[in-house]
This record gives C-alpha cells, sequence and structure tokens, in this order.
C-alpha cells in the first residue's frame, strides 16, 4: 500500500511549457527533475492528477510573473496546497551564475521544502480585474505625460514659449492653435501632437468611468468609500491602494505595511552604531508614488473642503474620527518638519510614511463586503 507522505512541487512557469521538479519531504529526501510539461491546463491538470496519484498530497510553488494566477487557481481547485513566490524574495547564492529552467524548478522544490520562500498575495478573479482597470488608467496618465512633452518639445524647437505659469488651460490651449509656421507640415505637426493628447485624455476619462462603474459590484468598495475620508485619498488613491495592497488585516501592524510599500528608511548597524539611510524603496512603486503625492496636502491647514465633506460624512463615526486625528497631526508635522528646514521632497515622504499607518487603520475599521 502507498504511503501518503507527500511532495514539494516546484515549477518554473514559462508561456508554452512548464519544467517542474518534486522533492520528497524530510532533510534527506531526494530532489528530482521530472522534465517539461506543456503548460496548456489539461497538461497541468493531467501532470498533478498522476503526481497525487503516486505521492498524494502535493505542495506546490512557482515564482509571480506575467503567466499570472490561473496555476495557483487550479492547484486549489484540486485540493491541493500552492504558494505564489515573490521572485525578488528567492534566497540565491552569490556564486550561482548559471541559470536555467531544470536549475530553478530544482532551486524551488528545495527551497519550498526548507520553508525558505516568501509567498504572495493572491487576489481573487474581480480583485485581479480592478488591479488590471486601475493599472491601465495609471498606463493612460502616464501616456497623458508623454503626448504633452512632445508638444512642449516641439514648440520649444521652434521658439514657441506660452509665458504664463500653467500650460494645459484653456488659455493655452487656444494659445496653440493660434500657432503658424512657415512650413505647413509643421503645423500639421502640432495639431497631431495636439489631436494625441485630446485622446489620450479622452482614455483616461473613460477608464475612470469605468472604475465609478465597476466600483459598486467590488468587495472592497466599503474599504474605497471609508479611505476617501482622508485628506489627499482620492478615487483612484483609494483604489490604487486597495487593488495593489489588498486585505491590510494580513498586517499585523502599520510598521510591516510601511515596510511591505517601502517607506522606511535603509539601516546598517553593528553593535553600538546604528546607521540609517534613505528609505529602502522596496515594494511597489506605484504605491509609494500616490502616497508622496497625497502627502503635499497636508502643508495647508488642517479643514475639510466642501468636495471632501459629503465623503467624510458618509464614513462611520470611528473612521471619521481617524481621518481628523491624522490631518490634525500630519498637518502639525509638515509644519514642524519645514521649520527645521528639511527639504520638501524629504518632508513628504515622512508624512507619507505616516499616512500609510492611518490607512490601515481605516481599513481595518470596515470589512469588505461578502
Amino acid at each position: 500500500m502507498k504511503e501518503d507522505t507527500g511532495v514539494f512541487v516546484g515549477i518554473d512557469v514559462a508561456k508554452l511549457r512548464n519544467a517542474v521538479a518534486v522533492a520528497q519531504p524530510g532533510r534527506d529526501g531526494e530532489v528530482r527533475y521530472y522534465g517539461e510539461v506543456d503548460a496548456s491546463e489539461i497538461s497541468m491538470r493531467q501532470l498533478f492528477k498522476k503526481l497525487a496519484s503516486r505521492h498524494g498530497r502535493l505542495t506546490v510553488c512557482y515564482e509571480a510573473g506575467p503567466t499570472g494566477y490561473g496555476l495557483h487557481r487550479l492547484v486549489k481547485e484540486l485540493g491541493h496546497e500552492c504558494m505564489v513566490v515573490a521572485p525578488s524574495l528567492i534566497p540565491k547564492k552569490a556564486s550561482d551564475r548559471v541559470k536555467t529552467n531544470r536549475r530553478d524548478a530544482l532551486a524551488l522544490a528545495r527551497l519550498l521544502r526548507a520553508g525558505e520562500l516568501t509567498a504572495v498575495w493572491v487576489p481573487d478573479t474581480t480583485h485581479e480585474a480592478m488591479r488590471d482597470l486601475s493599472r491601465a488608467r495609471t498606463a493612460a496618465v502616464k501616456d497623458v505625460g508623454i503626448k504633452k512633452r512632445q508638444v512642449s518639445s516641439f514648440l520649444l524647437r521652434h521658439h514657441r514659449v506660452f509665458h504664463r505659469p500653467t500650460a494645459w488651460t484653456k488659455r493655452y490651449i487656444h494659445w496653440l492653435h493660434e500657432q503658424r509656421f512657415d512650413h505647413p507640415a509643421d503645423h500639421v505637426v502640432l495639431q497631431e501632437a495636439i489631436d494625441a493628447v485630446r485622446v489620450a485624455q479622452e482614455r483616461v476619462a473613460r477608464l475612470d468611468r469605468a472604475m465609478e462603474e465597476f466600483l459598486p459590484s467590488w468587495s472592497f468598495a466599503p474599504v474605497v468609500s471609508a479611505l476617501q475620508a482622508l485628506r489627499g485619498v482620492s478615487l483612484v488613491t483609494a483604489v490604487n491602494f486597495v487593488v495593489e495592497i489588498g486585505d491590510v488585516r494580513r498586517f499585523e501592524n502599520p510598521r510591516q505595511l510601511m515596510g511591505y510599500v517601502g517607506l522606511v528608511p535603509g539601516e546598517r548597524s553593528t553593535g553600538d552604531t546604528v546607521r540609517r539611510g534613505a528609505i529602502t524603496k522596496m515594494g511597489n512603486a506605484r504605491i509609494r508614488q500616490l502616497l508622496v503625492e497625497s502627502a503635499w496636502t497636508y502643508r495647508y491647514p488642517a479643514s475639510i473642503s466642501a468636495k471632501k465633506l459629503p465623503l467624510f460624512e458618509r464614513a462611520p463615526e470611528r473612521v471619521r474620527e481617524i481621518a481628523m486625528k491624522a490631518q490634525t497631526r500630519l498637518t502639525r508635522r509638515y509644519r514642524a518638519l519645514s521649520a527645521r528646514g528639511m527639504k520638501s521632497t524629504v518632508i513628504c515622504t515622512a508624512i507619507a510614511r505616516e499616512l500609510v499607518g492611518f490607512m490601515w487603520a481605516v481599513a481595518r475599521e470596515v470589512s469588505p463586503a461578502a
């Protein structure tokens, strides 16, 4: 009779074929390369059924990457354990200069058995769809900036300067359409560049409408609504924060979340010597950028704007208390750091770090919808 001990399966995933390795339990258990398997769902389903018939329980892992979470959902559907591994946190030897699919699969199986791998949080299909939507909007906003800089560069080459402090206002667009050039080709180029900006802005507007349309059907909609009670946290910022972070209840304290987004200072200390440097900038850069942008709003005195007031009043009482405490503390801290002569960029980074803590507190007060 076959003994049901279970094995550890490491998979180096790819677009067409996945490399598979199997590690027997125990410190001295064999780590064997199984081979390459077609990456289709049918082939992977057959693989897991075959391994389960031989070894019983399976514990599977693979690296997070462009192939997504379909394999994770398949393994969970079949009743086995699966871990999606953070690639940047996989232990590697400095002397290991050879990288192949076979070696990667073997290393994953071995490290999984040793418990040396760090898992990433796996979203459900709805959460993943909202994250794709928010990332599409981020890409669209970036495209608008690129198109605008192309217009500015073209005008600069032709020595056309708009003598106003703010560009891309109605006055600026009217000034653009008034420009005339010696050669008609230059006028065509400028008009095409202006149209490209308009099309890119329309794309952002469409994605904004889609975000508002699909938000009510998302389980994290109550959390997004509560986060908007905080100063400097708009709908876009709240959605981006939730889709990238997920359920904040997986962080036991705000310091863990601050470290997760890379807003804590790096440290190289030994003995009695303590050396702290700039922030680590680990984790999600998109969230870090949004938080620093939100931190700029705390340079003004504490107040609730007319636009923010309905969102503030709609929030639960406990959330409103946290929001007011955050606004009072962070505006006071901004003034105190500014009075010490610190650079505004450093101040906003410090404010963003504390803002993460308040967002953690708010998100824990509101449970996602069932």
